[in-house]
């Protein structure tokens, strides 16, 4: 059974016990948090297609941690004009298991 959800202005498709990692929620470290935008669900090849979404379907997910991504740098430069400026952004990411999809 696997699911598509929206989480933050972003689609992910889940499984029951899968780990990713979304844009950092607000929340604790080992709460639940619910998501009630279910796109689409799959149960066993018979396929439930929202619109815009499922009724009555949820996915339970539980924050493991906050974590930092990798740093991501940004340069910007004009050639012959001796302008170099030099930035660097790391994003904060909760990494979260997916407990349960309500369907």
């Amino acid at each position: 059974m696997y699911a598509i959800v929206d989480i933050q202005g972003q689609q992910f498709k889940v499984e029951a016990d899968q780990k990713l990692f979304v844009h950092r929620l607000n929340a604790e470290r080992g709460s639940e948090v619910e998501f009630e935008k279910v796109m689409l669900i799959d149960n066993d090849g018979q396929i439930t297609i929202g619109s815009p979404t499922v009724e009555g379907a949820k996915v339970v997910l539980e924050v493991i941690s906050h974590v930092k991504g990798d740093k991501v740098l940004i340069f910007k430069k004009k050639r012959r004009k001796g302008y170099r400026k030099l930035n660097g952004h790391r994003q904060q990411f909760s990494e979260v298991r997916v407990k349960e999809i309500i369907a």
